[in-house]
């Protein structure tokens, strides 16, 4: 029995065709998309191009139910997967992960007799999560235009951050460094004229805006190339017989292309002035447990999540032998590093193509 469960049309166009031959006010249509919808808000329902009102439908994954909307004979009904995605045959989802393991791994007379289906999920979870860091990252990019503020929030899914840039007219990247000499105090604290803390009447200490953070934001890096500025800004410029010349040089310090800082306990990101009105991408990384449609595996790591929950199912039980521990530890390691190479993506041909020109001369 193939794996591949929808037609061609329903693959590209993300709808589902239904001839009707009988006029009719109850109609019942059973989805084929693979994966099935989970909601009725994933779904618009069509009778010869016009939308059906939603009130006039209910959906039960995976059965689609009209009462009380006339279809004619003759008319097409179609259903229209709102959120359908191509390329979903490399990847395997988690609910047939733990089938598979249930059936392969789990049972009489083999390596694990008895094990609960949530332990299972919960494994497998946490496989995904470390393989979304070390093998398969899950890397997002988001776009978004920085505001006067100067302030960027953290994606809902944010792990940690790959690379900040700002988008010049061409559409090139050019990457934004982290700022090592200064940070963004979240408790600010007011204080009197003879400097002592400020209290509320509950005795809660009074909070201010931070000083460092409004010096940061004013901070304007575009002209950090000048000798002038870079003198009185960040390091001494010699004046002796190498005139300009920059010793101590920090490199993220001395970018033009613009700074920022990461606030974990706001969950912000702060970047300076010069950056204010730019087209701003953050690339990060997940852990792949966001969404129900982000816990997959691609097929080239499928064996590696296997050995993985395997190990950790083994490990958890007890008067297992250590042996058969060590054996699956081993296993999980090589099937891991045979994962990890392959989802390298490593092609001959595009190495070929960017080594031809290593013998070519530069011409002065």
């Amino acid at each position: 029995m193939g794996l591949i469960k929808e037609t061609a049309s329903q693959y590209y166009t993300g709808v589902q065709g239904y001839f009707n031959a009988a006029l009719t006010t109850t109609l019942t249509i059973d989805l084929t998309f693979d994966p099935v919808p989970a909601l009725k808000s994933d779904i618009r329902v069509y009778v010869d191009n016009v939308e059906v009102d939603p009130s006039f439908y209910t959906y039960t994954s995976p059965t689609v139910s009209l009462a009380g909307y006339t279809v004619n004979a003759g008319q097409n009904v179609e259903i229209r997967y709102v959120f359908a995605k191509t390329g979903k045959y490399q990847f395997i989802s988690i609910d047939d992960i733990v089938n598979n393991f249930m059936i392969a791994y789990v049972g009489n007379g083999k390596l694990i007799d008895d094990v609960k289906r949530s332990d299972i999920l919960f494994h497998c979870k946490r496989g995904i999560q470390e393989f979304s860091y070390e093998i398969a990252r899950v890397e997002k990019i988001q776009e978004i235009e920085l505001g006067p503020t100067l302030i960027m929030d953290m994606p809902q899914d944010y792990v940690n951050y790959v690379k900040f840039s700002w988008i010049d007219d061409a559409g090139f990247e050019n990457v934004i460094l982290p700022y090592q000499h200064s940070s963004r105090p979240n408790i600010p604290i007011l204080q009197g004229n003879d400097y002592s803390y400020l209290f509320d009447n509950e005795g809660n200490l009074l909070l201010g805006d931070s000083i460092q953070q409004d010096r940061f934001d004013s901070r304007d890096t575009s002209n950090i190339q000048n000798n002038a500025y870079f003198s009185s800004q960040v390091y001494e410029v010699e004046r002796s017989a190498h005139m300009g010349g920059r010793f101590g040089l920090d490199a993220g310090a001395s970018a033009n292309t613009g700074i920022f800082m990461i606030n974990e306990a706001e969950g912000s990101i702060a970047f300076s002035s010069d950056l204010s009105g730019k087209i701003i991408t953050l690339k990060y990384i997940s852990d792949g447990l966001g969404t129900d449609g982000e816990m997959k595996v691609h097929k080239f790591a499928e064996e590696a999540i296997y050995k993985h929950i395997g190990l950790n199912v083994l490990s958890a039980k007890m008067n297992v032998p250590e042996y058969i521990v060590n054996r699956y530890r081993k296993e999980r390691k090589a099937a891991m590093r045979n994962a990890k190479l392959r989802l390298q993506n490593f092609k001959p041909l595009e190495l070929i193509q960017s080594m031809r020109g290593k013998s070519k001369h530069i011409k002065h």
